[in-house]
């Protein structure tokens, strides 16, 4: 059939090409070939958070990702080669989901408050990732170190953004990076004291609040 494609030079000409059907198998062999990969990914993400890095074996990864044992080697160079990669795509992930939920709000205050709510909701979703993060200091130090720098960093930016408003006006500059650290060590007690082992229960109401009230009081007060 005659179908309009383009020249080196950009412009349309009417020349004879296969039909599409004929370049479908190499897009779903990379399109499998993906998938295989995030699998396996998923899969170690949800053994890690169940049994901890030093239990999770490639064995119990890939029955989890239901493909064979050597399959893995297509896709890691090895357990730790996809461990020090874990860490860092979860915590993409969250920064996303937390950066969508903050969007609407323009209000320092409440900006915080649905900071926090969106922390635990991602738990809910994702229960597997505090076992991931809090073990990653140990098994994967240098992505642990990039991930707690980042996020800090990404708060940072936040918190001087709020003051720029007007918000935060009794903190100097020098101080908001330990605010920061400060808040994000908040989220990680809280999670440790409130959130359940599979991560799926909500979290009191009350913490919410003393969290709010202790924000309003203290670092909005002014």
């Amino acid at each position: 059939m005659r179908t309009r494609t383009s020249d080196s030079n950009g412009k349309g000409s009417s020349n004879l090409v296969a039909p599409k059907l004929a370049r479908r198998p190499r897009k779903k062999r990379a399109e499998r070939s993906e998938e295989i990969r995030q699998a396996i990914f998923l899969a170690a993400a949800r053994v890690v958070g169940r049994h901890g890095y030093a239990d999770a074996s490639i064995s119990k990864i890939t029955a989890a990702a239901k493909v064979a044992h050597g399959t893995f080697y297509n896709y890691f160079a090895s357990r730790q080669d996809l461990f020090e990669q874990l860490l860092p795509a979860l915590g993409q992930l969250l920064l996303t989901h937390v950066t969508e939920e903050v969007a609407p709000v323009s209000d320092g205050f409440a900006r915080e408050e649905k900071r926090l709510e969106a922390w635990f909701n991602f738990l809910q979703i994702h229960p597997e990732f505090y076992r991931i993060l809090n073990e990653g200091e140990v098994f994967v130090p240098t992505a642990f170190r990039r991930h707690v720098e980042g996020f800090g960093s990404g708060y940072l930016r936040s918190l001087q953004r709020a003051k720029q408003r007007g918000d935060l006006e009794d903190f100097s500059d020098e101080e908001l990076e330990p605010i920061a650290y400060i808040l994000l060590a908040a989220r990680a007690y809280l999670s440790f004291r409130y959130v359940s082992g599979n991560g799926r229960a909500p979290v009191p109401k009350y913490v919410a609040t003393a969290y709010a009230k202790l924000l309003r009081h203290g670092l909005f007060a002014g």
